[in-house]
């Protein structure tokens, strides 16, 4: 199907996504812990078996080298999984890191997972679709939590609730020899259509959620981009990431640049490309939202003009149009949270 009626149907029932271009690593040894919390913002040492964060990984000025989830598995090893644009760039970091450590007597190491990735997103579909081939009971699986399981006779599946849409969803890391058996699984039940990255773009957009390269990159800090929730307490105390100094600086003394979501009040559906002057700013994403109908972005303003409800101008094509700040999500998210 088209991205218009793609997207509409992930929202309303369920679509499924390869995004096998994702990087899947898996950090093994005693150490890995500390060597992961040396890259990153999180506390990944909290983590619960099974259970999953977003986090950044920074460099020493503060700025995002990529946004991560990293799992704390039940079997010994931390899964991560990185962008497709930073995957070079990460396991580079990742094994520079770890040789580092390795040099020291640490007990690390990082294998790159071979396995397919594919994402079933939508609710209230997903849940249903996805447990008719599930022994062990979905509504246990809590949101950023994830199991080891056999899905629709795969077995070695890891299945990850969370996504990139908003929706209730999962990931689920499938040996790449069977992907192709389940996937044809998943899209024979009718409410299962396959969606492609367009779809999951503006989906995303709707619901506020940053994209590498776009929304956040190096001269980003968590702070400017106001990603501060992804550091835990204890790593802000203890300033033991890369770029902390810089980072927790902007904190005390409030970043001068904020994310804003802006909509257009004007009509046409032009993308949203860049702030006019008279308050100064970037777009950083834009795109006509399928469910509102109108346009959207999301882009970062001086503080002084970050207030919802500010009016602002756009230029799209050299034509200015009226656009106001708006609170974010654009779209209700539909998270699970296990009862």
């Amino acid at each position: 199907q088209g991205h218009l009626q793609s997207h509409l149907h992930t929202r309303r029932h369920c679509s499924l996504f390869d995004v096998s271009h994702m990087l899947q690593t898996l950090v093994y040894g005693r150490d890995r812990i500390r060597f992961m919390e040396s890259l990153v913002v999180g506390d990944i040492a909290e983590l619960k078996p099974g259970q999953g964060t977003l986090t950044l990984l920074t460099n020493e000025k503060g700025g995002i080298t990529d946004d991560l989830i990293v799992t704390n598995t039940s079997e010994d090893h931390l899964y991560v999984v990185s962008n497709a644009a930073c995957a070079d760039k990460d396991l580079a970091i990742l094994r520079d890191r770890a040789a580092q450590l390795q040099a020291t007597g640490s007990d690390v190491h990082v294998e790159v997972s071979d396995n397919a990735l594919l994402a079933l997103q939508g609710s209230p579909s997903m849940a249903r679709v996805l447990q008719a081939g599930l022994l062990d009971d979905l509504a246990k699986l809590s949101f950023m939590n994830s199991i080891t399981t056999t899905v629709f006779g795969v077995p070695g599946c890891r299945v990850t609730r969370c996504g990139y849409t908003g929706e209730d969803g999962v990931e689920i890391s499938v040996p790449a020899a069977r992907a192709v058996e389940l996937a044809e699984q998943l899209l024979g039940v009718p409410d299962v259509w396959l969606a492609g990255l367009a779809a999951r773009d503006s989906l995303r957009l709707e619901a506020g959620l940053c994209l590498y390269g776009n929304d956040i990159d190096e001269t980003v800090t968590p702070a400017e981009a106001g990603l501060m929730w992804t550091l835990g307490k204890r790593r802000r105390v203890a300033m033991d990431f890369p770029g902390a100094a810089v980072i927790m600086a902007q904190v005390k003394d409030k970043p001068r640049r904020r994310p804003v979501a802006m909509a257009g009040t004007g009509a046409g559906q032009a993308l949203l490309s860049s702030l006019h002057p008279h308050i100064p700013g970037t777009v950083t994403s834009g795109c006509p939202s399928p469910c509102l109908g109108k346009n959207i972005a999301m882009g970062y303003v001086e503080a002084a003009h970050s207030r919802a409800g500010t009016e602002l101008t756009v230029e799209v094509r050299k034509k200015q149009h009226p656009a106001v700040i708006t609170k974010m999500p654009f779209v209700p998210t539909q998270y699970y949270m296990a009862k």
